[in-house]
């Protein structure tokens, strides 16, 4: 990987990945406590907690230069959520790897923005890390997730796993990991 970059702001069609504000902070509580955004996660966040990640999300682009973005519209400034990239827990089966994930507010699902947003990091992970490549991964019951997955042109490994922070019977602990490699990035920007 290559020398970290400090990148203030990537800009999309319609979005800005940024740095976190103070004013995020309560929409993203909003969300994290919402049960619709929260459905494939195993528990609803008080803002306590929240703000922990929020926290979290802010001091690793400060240190690092990259990390989970907060993502606003570009037309009207309003925070949606977040989106980006994560060194993968160690305990993963796959580590040590570069995870993409997002997590945005259910008023703006639909529309494309978690792709938009996810393909800007994807090539932040490629152009400016030079990361060989990215992985995600979610419940296997998560299709809406899998759907943004394939759109990014990632493949499904087939190499499903339990998540280690989870109990076996857990309804979410069975998880699917799709990858994609600089060069499959490079082929679906091509097409």
């Amino acid at each position: 990987m290559r020398e970290n970059k400090i990148i203030n702001t990537i800009e999309t069609e319609r979005l800005y990945l940024r740095q976190w504000q103070a004013s995020d902070f309560a929409p993203f509580a909003e969300m994290n406590a919402n049960p619709e955004v929260m459905e494939y996660f195993p528990k609803l966040l008080t803002t306590s907690m929240s703000n922990t990640i929020a926290k979290k999300c802010q001091s690793l682009i400060n240190d690092n230069g990259w990390g989970f973005w907060a993502v606003s519209l570009k037309e009207t400034d309003a925070f949606i959520g977040m989106v980006g990239l994560n060194h993968a827990y160690a305990d993963m089966p796959f580590s040590p790897a570069v995870e993409i994930a997002w997590r945005l507010h259910n008023d703006y699902w639909g529309q494309g923005y978690a792709t938009e947003a996810a393909r800007a990091s994807l090539d932040f992970a490629f152009v400016e890390l030079e990361i060989e490549e990215v992985v995600a991964f979610t419940a296997v019951i998560n299709k809406r997730s899998q759907l943004v997955m394939e759109r990014l042109g990632m493949t499904n490994t087939q190499e499903d796993f339990y998540h280690p922070m989870l109990d076996l019977n857990h309804r979410l602990a069975e998880h699917v990991l799709y990858k994609i490699t600089r060069h499959q990035r490079q082929d679906t920007v091509l097409t």
